[in-house]
Formats: structure tokens, sequence, C-alpha cells
């Protein structure tokens, strides 16, 4: 990404007017960035990345999805069932229960959210599912 001050639009217009000159070359303008974030910790929406402290985490579609859906819902408790319905969009063909409990696990080994050194907590309810929680400690 490339940013210019305001003094310095001479040479966007430059810079434009040189792609103009190629037909093929695509524009893609995209809207304001949507993020979550709580302090420490960010999601990029638009570009599907995970910061913690400035360091970005790589996670799979599917733990990025449950992470997306859990902090959409901070503080309220999802079941097995709504986020597996969410997430992969039918009804589970074994557990749900196990399925997304292997998907947050695997996600809270990468996040470090275990270690309780994480700005949020993603609390396991037992028998009924997970909530997104914020770490009053961090």
């Amino acid at each position: 990404m490339i940013e210019f001050a305001e003094s310095e639009s001479h040479i966007f217009e430059e810079v434009a007017a040189v792609l103009k000159k190629y037909p093929t070359f695509e524009s893609l303008r995209l809207a304001d960035e949507t993020v979550l974030s709580i302090p420490g910790f960010m999601v990029q929406l638009n570009r599907r990345k995970v910061y913690c402290e400035g360091k970005e985490i790589i996670l799979t579609a599917k733990e990025y999805d449950i992470l997306c859906l859990l902090m959409e819902n901070r503080g309220r408790v999802l079941t097995y069932s709504q986020i597996y319905q969410n997430v992969w969009g039918g009804e589970a063909l074994g557990s749900e229960s196990n399925i997304v409990g292997c998907h947050i696990r695997r996600m809270r080994g990468k996040l470090s959210v275990e270690e309780g050194n994480a700005p949020f907590i993603i609390k396991c309810v037992r028998e009924v599912g997970y909530c997104f929680e914020t770490n009053p400690e961090y």
C-alpha cells in the first residue's frame, strides 16, 4: 500500500496517468478497512489477517471464521451448533462439539490464549459452546 500526503498529490496523479496507459492493468479500490479490535489484538476483515501485539498470526480459514464469529458476538455464549452452522453452513456429519472444539484448541495454541497472556479469553461453557471475552487483566 502506498500513501501520499496532500502535498504529494501531484505524484499520485502522475502514477495514475501512467497506469491509464496500460488498459490490461486492473484497478481495484477497496472501501475503508473493516477492523475488529481490542487493545493488543486486531482482525482486518477485508484482508483476513489477524495481529496480536503487532505480530501476524496465521490461522486456517475455519479458525479465522470461528474467531470472527466469536468476536462479533463478544460476551455472548454461542452453542456448538450455532458455531458449526455459521462456519460450515449446514448440519454436522459427526459431533459438532468435537469438530468445533478441535478447531478452537488449535486456534488457542496459535494465539497463545491458553497461557492467559492474550487480551482475550475464549471461554468454554461446558456442554453448551464458547464465549469470547476480553481479558480484564490485560
